[in-house]
Order: C-alpha cells, then structure tokens, then sequence
C-alpha cells in the first residue's frame, strides 16, 4: 500500500471502523491489530472501549510503511 492519504489507508480505516484492528491487520500489522482488538474487546465492558476503536481507526488512516 502507499502512504497517507491513499486508498489503502481510507480502506484499513473504514475496517477498523467496523472492528478495531482489522485495519492493522489489512496493512499487515498482525500484533498491532491483535493488541487494538484485544484491548478494544476488554475496556468494552467498562464502556471505554471507544476510546480504542478510535486510536484503531486513526493509527490504520496515518499508517506510513517504512521503505
């Protein structure tokens, strides 16, 4: 994928939308993605999981692959 700002990164934030991490995971970044659901998932039940889906979805948007 290209870098910020390209196609690739409006989709990997449109996924993490729909679920945390699933953006990471579509750019592949297996333990980021992982650690974001997992989190995510956990902080759901204390209703802060918001919290995460949202630094999910950034973080998938300003994803810049390292060349």
């Amino acid at each position: 994928m290209s870098g910020q700002g390209s196609g690739g990164n409006v989709l990997a934030a449109l996924c993490s939308f729909f679920i945390p991490g699933l953006g990471q995971l579509l750019q592949g970044r297996l333990i980021k993605a992982i650690v974001q659901f997992v989190l995510a998932a956990v902080l759901w039940f204390i209703l802060m999981g918001w919290l995460i889906h949202l630094w999910s979805i950034i973080d998938a948007a300003k994803f810049t692959p390292k060349r």
